[in-house]
């Protein structure tokens, strides 16, 4: 395929200069993209020669889709997908099930490094610090805690990991504490309700900036269908 590629670029670029007017644009078309994808194809077959014949499956710069340049390797432990490709996409949650924010991330930080901005952003949306900040065992940590604290959280939900000491157990257990990990953990269904209701599952546009579309879109949709349930309810109470 790269031998039949570098001969039908030779052969375009010598009819673009004979070619009529109507048809230079085509031609010139044509031979661009397959420059443009040659050295990704080239680099496809070198990362697979060093995987299947030298059993290395760390190449640096390692390309996953040739139409989808921005597509990373999710590990998050499953045992049915142990390896998942696309982007990570993290979602905040207000009350009254309202995503109040979403980003995409261009690689897989560690869940420990997006408190803080995910409390700025919070801080920015509403010109306050949410009253309680919940997350799981991966954004836990004491300097965290204290981040949260700082910018004014009075309740941070956020459980250790690992062994835990008396006071810290009795912390935990806490009536308030319990009551935010269970509404930590309803907004995981907002995530599948993003996947299965609102097409998350899969972006459908193209490029970084068609995720960002895709994602939006999803969030404003499900946004929309929740105002319109909680609207009726409250003007009635």
């Amino acid at each position: 395929m790269l031998r039949d590629t570098a001969t039908m670029v030779r052969r375009l670029g010598q009819h673009v200069r004979t070619a009529r007017s109507p048809i230079q644009p085509m031609l010139q078309r044509a031979q661009d993209q397959l420059q443009a994808m040659r050295p990704l194809v080239q680099r496809v077959v070198e990362q697979t020669r060093a995987r299947v014949l030298g059993g290395d499956t760390h190449v640096p710069g390692k390309i996953l889709s040739l139409f989808e340049r921005h597509t990373v390797t999710i590990r998050k432990g499953k045992i049915a997908k142990p390896n998942e490709f696309g982007n990570l996409v993290t979602i905040q949650e207000a009350e009254h099930q309202i995503v109040t924010a979403f980003e995409i991330h261009a690689g897989r930080p560690a869940d420990v490094t997006l408190w803080a901005p995910a409390l700025d952003r919070h801080q920015a949306i509403f010109g306050r610090a949410p009253d309680l900040a919940a997350g799981d065992r991966g954004f836990s940590s004491a300097r965290n805690e204290q981040a949260a604290v700082d910018r004014g959280v009075r309740r941070v939900v956020l459980p250790r990991r690992g062994p835990k000491s008396p006071a810290r157990r009795a912390y935990e257990r806490q009536r308030w504490f319990r009551r935010g990990q269970r509404w930590r953990v309803g907004c995981e269904g907002r995530i599948s309700v993003l996947k299965r209701r609102h097409g998350l599952r899969r972006c459908r546009y193209h490029g970084v900036e068609g995720m960002h579309r895709w994602v939006g879109l999803g969030v404003i949709v499900d946004n929309l269908m929740n105002i319109a349930t909680f609207a009726p309810a409250r003007a009635t109470a």
